[in-house]
């Protein structure tokens, strides 16, 4: 008797004939990330002396990106928004890697006065900064440490997004809660790009990284409705710490060094953005907006 008529048989049924197909695509799904994606476990980088800034990490991609950085010897700073979260993250993060270098660093990113602030207290306390994942605030202490990497987590989500520069400014065409996601993933894109090209010759490399489909914190975000398809089908997803191993890779990989401007899909090969990203004229022109808007004079 094959498989199959066993598994359609009335003792299965339908439902738990599903039920293995779904395994079994899950099944797959792990073995994919195991065997075609980098291997982090046998990457031997050590981080002993370096030091890291994360945001975001008190949860999801953030967190599990701080741990790796931590149990390979760097001093993290944990850049947080709420005391309270970034307290309990840092906590676990010292449990989890068994590092007593972290340090947290309360900061509202959407506040440019919270943002200058943890700047001068993290430029004061830490003058050399080696890695800086998703925070471009403190640039002129990446480069007093020689080699640096900056690396900015994207999404495949900016393919979906457009460039409006009237969007820096609270004005522009209306967007809907997902379009501000695309459209702030598509100028990081931009961003990225604009920003290696300016720290060429520095030793501070700046790349991007979609690091997939991750069910992370992030959907609470979301209507109920999306929670919900979420919800079903974050077995398909990846988790937080699979979510982070594209992310860590662009941070520790040896065969980086020096490698600068580049994208690299969730599969951890370098892809090229969407085309409005590879605009050098749209680059120059938001590079130059921000510039204005933040008040940083330093432009050529």
């Amino acid at each position: 008797m094959s498989l199959w008529s066993v598994l359609s048989s009335p003792v299965w049924g339908a439902g738990s004939v599903l039920l293995i197909l779904v395994l079994l695509l899950r099944l797959s799904v792990q073995i994919w990330h195991k065997f075609y994606i980098w291997d982090l476990q046998h990457c031997s980088t050590d981080l002993t002396g370096k030091t890291a800034v994360v945001t975001g990490a008190n949860s999801g991609i953030g967190k599990a990106v701080s741990q790796e950085l931590a149990r390979r010897g760097a001093r993290v700073i944990l850049a947080c928004r709420s005391r309270e979260r970034g307290q309990q993250a840092l906590a676990e993060i010292q449990a989890a890697s068994k590092s007593s270098r972290l340090l947290l660093g309360e900061v509202d990113l959407s506040s440019m006065a919270s943002i200058r602030c943890f700047a001068q207290r993290l430029l004061q306390e830490c003058p050399e900064i080696h890695l800086l994942v998703n925070n471009a605030a403190v640039c002129g202490a990446l480069q007093r440490a020689g080699s640096a990497r900056v690396v900015n987590v994207s999404s495949f989500r900016q393919s979906h997004g457009y460039i409006d520069e009237d969007h820096l400014v609270g004005a522009g065409r209306p967007l809907a809660f997902n379009q501000n996601y695309d459209c702030s993933k598509l100028l990081l894109a931009s961003f990225t790009g604009k920003l290696a090209q300016r720290l060429q010759g520095t030793g501070v490399t700046v790349n991007s990284v979609d690091p997939g489909v991750v069910y992370t914190k992030i959907m609470k975000h979301f209507s109920w409705s999306y929670r919900i398809l979420f919800w079903l089908l974050s077995f398909f997803f990846k988790d937080s710490k699979q979510g982070a191993v594209p992310v860590l890779y662009l941070s520790l990989a040896k065969e980086l060094d020096g490698v600068s401007g580049k994208h690299f899909s969730s599969s951890c090969v370098i892809t090229l953005p969407p085309e409005a990203a590879q605009d050098p004229h749209v680059a120059q022109s938001l590079w130059n907006t921000s510039v204005r808007l933040t008040n940083l004079d330093k432009v050529d």
